[in-house]
């Protein structure tokens, strides 16, 4: 009885993650994993605006002027 060979030309999609429609992931789409340039384009202007951001504690600002008049400079 002959085995059954998995299938490597199978497609795979994955869910466009600026619209949600399913966008093929595969070399020959040129935007992956996005489904189209306007969602690549999306993407590109969201993280050009700064709109994508990571939660972290503020930081401690450095006060050089301060630290050289404690110092008696």
């Amino acid at each position: 009885m002959p085995t059954a060979k998995p299938d490597v030309a199978a497609e795979r999609y994955v869910p466009c993650p600026a619209c949600g429609a399913p966008s093929l992931f595969a070399a020959s789409n040129r935007w992956r994993p996005f489904c189209s340039p306007r969602c690549a384009g999306v993407d590109l202007g969201a993280w050009a605006s700064e709109s994508y951001r990571v939660a972290a504690p503020p930081a401690i600002e450095d006060d050089a002027e301060g630290d050289a008049t404690e110092r008696g400079h």
